[in-house]
């Protein structure tokens, strides 16, 4: 489902490698990054069009890489329920409720408020509804095509020689995953029985604060990290409204990854600085973001303060 941005521009290219036969769903909009994959057209929040489009099909796997609500993925599980081998969910770590005792683990109690408690209530669904299914949870993904910022927020500073407004202490713990590695991990839940009915954190292998990541984007970017300005302020001392003044939430939030690393028998490939260079080089810089105007005002507005 999907395929044509980001997760999936990795993951189709992935599975043709290994001698799939990959066919994608979405709406059109983007070529398949694979010449010659089969694409059909259509739109998944509309069950109707969905079920016209796919009760015909015969598949061995199904991969849900953009299914946000129960309602994106509950008619696809309906329509391919007992005819498919295996159901392949991408959720997120975002579920989980915050925790005095990180990281995360699978079975942590997940969070009844969190903007992704849709993916949860999906997870819930394909469990009790007697799907093979297999779910996937991320926490921040970076890498070429990431169509949000997370790094490239980092970027947009550091190529400029901007001070870098930096939340809290800077000493709050995260951890980001490159999508080449995610799209690995997916791969190998394919004829494994071991993943039938699990739940897998994917990650990178380390963790990283807010100043430490910033340093390591500069020397992604060929920068001096000890000649960054990194500013830290109280977020609590600002109204941003729906404006986004920093990309990453502002507290520890981190997975434990060897479940996954044991049952799939994976590991990533990308260390933090390697990913961020591989994104910078290959995507960044690439598409010219490095000289695009960007709209600076939210940091102007903590700066003067």
């Amino acid at each position: 489902m999907g395929g044509t941005r980001f997760i999936g521009v990795f993951l189709t290219k992935l599975l043709v490698q290994q001698g799939h036969e990959v066919v994608l769903f979405n709406r059109g909009n983007h070529p398949a990054p694979v010449a010659g994959v089969r694409t059909i057209v259509g739109d998944r929040t509309d069950p109707n069009q969905l079920y016209e489009a796919l009760a015909g099909e015969s598949f061995n796997a199904i991969f849900d890489n953009n299914g946000r609500e129960l309602s994106d993925t509950q008619p696809l599980a309906d329509i391919f329920k007992g005819r498919i081998q295996h159901f392949v969910y991408v959720s997120s770590a975002g579920v989980y409720l915050k925790t005095d005792q990180p990281p995360h683990v699978e079975g942590d109690p997940v969070d009844p408020n969190s903007r992704h408690k849709g993916k949860y209530e999906t997870e819930s669904y394909l469990a009790g509804h007697g799907l093979p299914y297999t779910s996937i949870r991320p926490v921040y993904i970076y890498g070429p095509h990431n169509y949000n910022d997370v790094e490239a927020w980092f970027f947009d500073r550091i190529v400029r020689d901007r001070p870098l407004p930096i939340p809290g202490h800077g000493q709050h713990i995260t951890q980001l995953g490159h999508v080449y590695d995610l799209a690995v991990a997916m791969t190998r839940v394919l004829g494994n029985s071991r993943a039938v009915g699990q739940i897998y954190n994917v990650a990178g292998d380390r963790y990283v604060t807010f100043d430490g990541l910033a340093k390591a984007c500069a020397i992604a970017a060929g920068k001096d990290p000890d000649a960054l300005k990194l500013v830290h302020y109280d977020p609590k001392q600002f109204d941003f409204g729906k404006r986004k003044a920093f990309p990453l939430r502002t507290q520890h939030f981190f997975t434990d990854i060897h479940k996954a690393m044991m049952d799939l028998n994976w590991k990533p490939d990308f260390d933090l600085i390697s990913g961020l260079k591989d994104s910078f080089q290959n995507d960044y810089l690439a598409t010219g973001r490095h000289l695009r105007q960007v709209d600076f005002s939210t940091d102007e507005e903590i700066l003067k303060r």
